[in-house]
């Protein structure tokens, strides 16, 4: 989800004012590749492609992740850029991930119908307790599981979305139950 709300700062990257002295053609935009350090257009480093999907390059910068079209990067004597400076990129991930904590915690209020991450029934949200959110599995208070309220965004329509599947709750539930005890004690 992270990845989707910051896709809109990303596309901010090809139409700033200025113009990057290099236009990257599809060639150019091709030969970005992971791994590949990008620069800005003051010539400091930016951050790494992680990795690239189509059209679309995964830039990390100060562990944020950002989709960047792949046609924005151009080439420069260091090899990738872009037409900004990682104070400008900086800025707009953060803002981008403020936007969306605040879009789900808006969503996220007690009595809220939650779905999964494959837009599934989850359940009803029962109490907020600081970071722990206590929803009823099912609308059913007899099956109530505890998430953390970074598992949570809102959902494109305003609604409440886990970032999770059922089947990866159910395995992290799994997991985290204690073990039978079979010595009888």
């Amino acid at each position: 989800m992270k990845i989707a709300k910051l896709a809109l700062a990303a596309a901010a990257l090809t139409t700033t004012a200025a113009v990057a002295p290099t236009v990257a053609t599809a060639q150019e935009a091709a030969a970005v590749t992971a791994g590949a350090t990008v620069y800005g257009n003051d010539g400091a480093e930016i951050g790494t492609v992680e990795s690239i999907d189509g059209e679309t390059a995964i830039l990390v910068v100060d562990g944020m992740k950002a989709p960047v079209p792949a046609a924005a990067f151009g080439t420069g004597e260091q090899g990738a850029t872009l037409n900004a400076t990682k104070a400008q990129i900086v800025g707009m991930l953060q803002a981008a991930q403020q936007q969306a904590m605040a879009k789900r915690d808006a969503a996220l209020v007690v009595g809220a119908e939650a779905v999964t991450a494959k837009n599934a029934p989850l359940g009803t949200v029962l109490e907020i307790e600081g970071d722990n959110v206590i929803i009823a599995r099912g609308g059913d208070e007899t099956k109530k599981i505890t998430l953390l309220r970074e598992h949570f965004a809102a959902a494109p329509d305003g609604s409440l979305m886990a970032l999770m599947t059922n089947a990866q709750i159910d395995a992290a539930m799994a997991s985290a139950a204690p073990a039978a005890d079979t010595t009888g004690e």
